[in-house]
């Protein structure tokens, strides 16, 4: 079998759905946590396996594969028998690469933007960024109210690239109170067998 190795920071939600995949189709990873804080993603050895300087990374027999989305795709490509993830079919495909773009644009500019201002002071605007949150948090509820799963009939990479960052939500000061279909959502999810959860965040990180 291969050697896997998986470049990580254990806070990133990008990591996390990643992570989550590897668990749950069983594919084995070295992880390899890369410490964002004292800038290690910025230097040359990792530039050389990720040009812009981000987590994840998966390393698969000399093959680097950057961003998170992409990682996904390929697990699910390549060690996906049943092709259960990432359905072949074009109705399913296609919805599945709508909520794999809600997850790297509203979700990224929302819930994930909104986290990194509580957590680690980035330089946003906190009430814009709530607000956005909430917008496609109530799109998801909407949606979620007549099925279980985002894009398909079950769970897809769909599903698991916009796990972390909503469950997440809270962090960043974006209750989930009012999303009652989300939060069932996110327990489906949880439920799955191979999950693993997120690393907590640190109390002392918390603004």
């Amino acid at each position: 079998m291969s050697t896997i190795n998986f470049y990580r920071h254990p806070l990133s939600g990008h990591a996390h759905r990643v992570e989550l995949l590897l668990s749950i189709l069983g594919v084995n990873a070295n992880t390899i946590d890369i410490d964002l804080m004292k800038g290690e993603q910025k230097q040359p050895e990792f530039l050389a396996k990720n040009p812009f300087g981000q987590v994840p990374v998966l390393e698969d027999q000399g093959l680097y594969i950057s961003d998170s989305n992409a990682i996904l795709v390929y697990l699910a490509s390549k060690y996906d028998h049943k092709r259960e993830w990432l359905p072949n079919n074009p109705k399913d495909a296609a919805a599945v690469q709508q909520f794999l773009s809600i997850a790297a644009s509203a979700i990224a500019t929302g819930p994930a933007t909104a986290r990194l201002i509580t957590l680690f002071g980035a330089n946003y605007d906190a009430a814009s960024t709530i607000e956005k949150s909430h917008n496609i948090l109530a799109h998801f509820e909407r949606h979620l109210s007549e099925r279980n799963w985002l894009a398909t009939d079950h769970p897809s990479i769909a599903d698991l690239a916009n796990y972390a960052y909503i469950a997440r939500a809270p962090e960043g000061k974006v209750s989930l109170e009012a999303y009652p279909e989300v939060r069932a959502w996110l327990s489906r999810v949880e439920a799955l067998k191979g999950f693993v959860p997120m690393t907590k965040s640190p109390v002392g990180l918390a603004a």
